[in-house]
């Protein structure tokens, strides 16, 4: 399928991976709606995703709505814009995570159903409200954007590797259900990236870390796949990290 001209969603896409996977499905051309939590935060980046280096209009058109993942009515509120806007949802980039790193027994119930809602329910809510649209345009692409933590479990990461293990298993029997409506599905699971997840703030002393933009480069490449091709999952790891 030629994405040109098509209508992505991206959760999570004012900043980090995700503001970097909005603005090259936009200079590609693609429509793109972002949801986030933050009202600010999305009109800041719509108007900074609308213009180019020269402060002229993009050829993608860019719209946003609030949308907290983890509330269903809120996620069918965000397809409900996209559709408006630009007549129909063709890639969905399930991007909005939050990371809560501490032992279990000091992980409150709040925490742990924070994690997993927002890991992998928003996830369920967002699928569930892509694949009618895009069956109705006779295909699409969901990419899940996963971790490296939902293959390998660690200490203080046991509501987050829970919520990437079952992201994965998600990811992987999702495919198999709609693969034969012409709707591709991919997770993407990325090592150590240098954003703002997890409270961190990027810095040039992790600068051996991903970047933003490595990870906007596999999505870009997983929708430019020949129709017969499907990288069903992408594991991507900084070159040079530290040695142990």
């Amino acid at each position: 399928m030629d994405y040109k001209g098509k209508t992505a969603i991206v959760t999570g896409g004012t900043k980090g991976i995700g503001r970097a996977i909005a603005e090259g499905l936009v200079r590609e051309g693609m429509n793109v709606c972002i949801g986030a939590r933050d009202a600010d935060e999305i009109e800041r980046a719509v108007k900074e995703l609308s213009l180019d280096e020269d402060d002229n209009l993009i050829l993608g058109g860019v719209t946003g709505a609030v949308c907290d993942v983890r509330d269903h009515d809120e996620v069918r509120a965000l397809f409900e814009h996209a559709v408006a806007e630009f007549g129909g949802v063709d890639v969905l980039v399930n991007n909005a995570g939050v990371g809560i790193f501490k032992r279990v027994d000091e992980t409150t119930p709040e925490e742990f159903r924070t994690v997993l809602e927002t890991n992998l329910f928003g996830v369920f809510y967002c699928c569930r409200e892509a694949i009618p649209e895009m069956k109705k345009r006779g295909g699409g692409y969901i990419i899940n954007i996963s971790s490296l933590a939902g293959t390998n479990a660690h200490p203080q990461m046991a509501a987050y590797n829970a919520s990437k293990f079952g992201l994965n298993g998600f990811s992987e029997a999702l495919m198999q259900e709609v693969r034969h409506d012409n709707i591709k599905v991919s997770y993407v699971m990325p090592g150590s990236v240098n954003t703002y997840f997890g409270g961190d703030a990027p810095s040039e002393d992790q600068s051996w870390q991903l970047q933003p933009a490595d990870i906007a480069r596999v999505v870009l490449d997983l929708l430019q796949h020949d129709e017969r091709s499907l990288p069903s999952r992408v594991e991507i790891r900084p070159s040079r990290p530290p040695k142990k």
